[in-house]
């Protein structure tokens, strides 16, 4: 008799795939309706900054260089106010094995998945995470599946996604290739049930304690630099990873004063899950099609509870341009003589404008960058733009429209960043919250007022707490 595996099926059984995947009992962290102690969720998997940075150093993962961009902070400078303009540094991931601060994450999920006798590990992504356990997998004699949302249905394939299918084959991984749609969860799922595999996500604990170094890092690097610490960190902001390992990592190494803020490219109006938006996304990731829904619901991944909690490390939350990320890119390789990928030049867009409200005495810290190749340079992604019928012209980024027009700026006067509202987001987040509750379970709306909860049947109004 064979199998179901049909999606409802699979779907069913999520829980306890994910159970057996991971090796975690997230249930013995829910400390009541909404809560969990997510702290012990972390401290339980036993790797503190120190033990991370030491799994990492076997693999050559980590003490990537702190570079200052002295050429793009005298730019900065000659559009800035008198007396504005911060020195800029970038943390420069491209040196990581697989060419980005994903090793980080990679390497602490492989190496638990080695520790605790598994064959092989699986990871559902189009980006450079899948590289990366790719790469660690291979020093670590594991097997390694990546699942990946490639193509639309009429084949067309981004070439940024192409370039990491590349990248993937060549550490000797299996790629799944799926088209956009729903179904990529329940495959993800249905490899690990058919592998018994570590299941590698990006939201483990392992993955964010990962990330932690890096923060650590950088705190380290430009205190020893400078004989301070940084007054702004950006990170570019996608499912919440990168933001929150990098500023539980500045809190370890002492440094409470550094905002925090996230950067994400606006591609608002496109659906992430929609077969017609799908190739009119030029960026793969560090886009508000991520980084709002994650932001607001990160338990929407691939493990139980999602230990990327941006939130609540959040200080800013900014957005830029598709045009203004190219433009950076371009700025960085003809300036800094540094050619790197978009993930982190939308770090740097949103710096560059940053910078330009601080003093010259300050220190604004782009905190990654990745590498770049054929599929990932803006030319094949603006190529592929212009094929899907997308305006590519110069003028001014404000008229950028995502889906219909990348507006490059003409000068770098031009570069602004535009604020999300996060008290906002804070509400959207516990509307989720509670909307997520099981029958029966009392909910706390916004007014501290207990009531209990509806019936499924309860409209998206009847749960509106603000």
């Amino acid at each position: 008799m064979s199998k179901d595996l049909s999606y409802t099926t699979i779907m069913a059984q999520r829980a306890e795939i994910m159970q057996a995947s991971v090796g975690i009992n997230y249930g013995q962290y829910a400390t009541g309706a909404l809560a969990f102690d997510y702290e012990r969720l972390l401290t339980d998997t036993g790797y503190d900054v120190e033990t991370a940075r030491a799994v990492q150093s076997r693999t050559a993962v980590g003490n990537t260089p702190l570079v200052e961009l002295e050429n793009i902070t005298a730019l900065l400078r000659t559009v800035a106010k008198p007396g504005k303009g911060a020195r800029l540094f970038v943390k420069d991931e491209a040196k990581n094995p697989s060419g980005s601060f994903k090793d980080r994450r990679a390497s602490l999920s492989v190496h638990e998945a080695a520790k605790r006798g598994y064959a092989g590990v699986v990871a559902a992504t189009s980006g450079n995470y899948g590289a990366a356990v790719a790469s660690q997998a291979a020093k670590a004699g594991l097997r390694c599946i990546v699942v990946q949302e490639s193509f639309d249905s009429q084949g067309i394939a981004q070439p940024e996604i192409a370039e990491k299918t590349r990248a993937c084959e060549a550490y000797g991984a299996e790629v799944i290739r799926l088209s956009v749609g729903p179904e990529l969860f329940s495959v993800f799922l249905h490899v690990l049930q058919e592998t018994g595999y570590f299941n590698a996500s990006l939201y483990t604990p392992y993955s964010i304690l990962g990330i932690e170094t890096l923060g650590y890092e950088l705190a380290l690097q430009v205190r020893e630099r400078t004989g301070r610490i940084p007054d702004v960190v950006i990170a570019t902001h996608a499912g919440g990873g990168n933001v929150t390992g990098t500023a539980r990592g500045l809190q370890q190494a002492g440094v409470k004063d550094t905002a925090v803020v996230a950067a994400s490219v606006d591609l608002s109006g496109l659906h992430m899950a929609s077969d017609h938006d799908f190739n009119r996304k030029s960026f793969t990731t560090g886009h508000t099609g991520f980084s709002i829904p994650f932001t607001t619901w990160p338990d929407r991944t691939d493990v139980p509870r999602s230990a990327a909690r941006p939130l609540r490390y959040l200080n800013r939350f900014v957005i830029v341009t598709q045009g203004e990320v190219f433009y950076m890119i371009q700025v960085l390789a003809e300036l800094e003589g540094l050619e790197r990928g978009p993930a982190g030049n939308t770090s740097l867009a949103a710096a560059f404008a940053i910078a330009q409200e601080l003093t010259e005495d300050q220190i604004v810290v782009v905190q990654e960058t990745e590498y770049t190749g054929a599929g990932k340079h803006p030319i094949a992604q603006l190529n592929l733009a212009r094929q899907m019928g997308i305006e590519v012209v110069r003028g001014d980024p404000r008229t950028n429209e995502p889906g219909q027009r990348i507006v490059i700026p003409q000068h770098p006067a031009q570069i602004a960043v535009v604020d999300v509202d996060l008290p906002q987001l804070r509400r959207s987040y516990l509307r989720n919250a509670l909307a997520a509750l099981p029958a029966g379970a009392r909910r706390v709306p916004l007014d501290g007022r207990l009531r209990p909860r509806r019936d499924a049947s309860e409209t998206d109004a009847d749960t509106d707490t603000r």
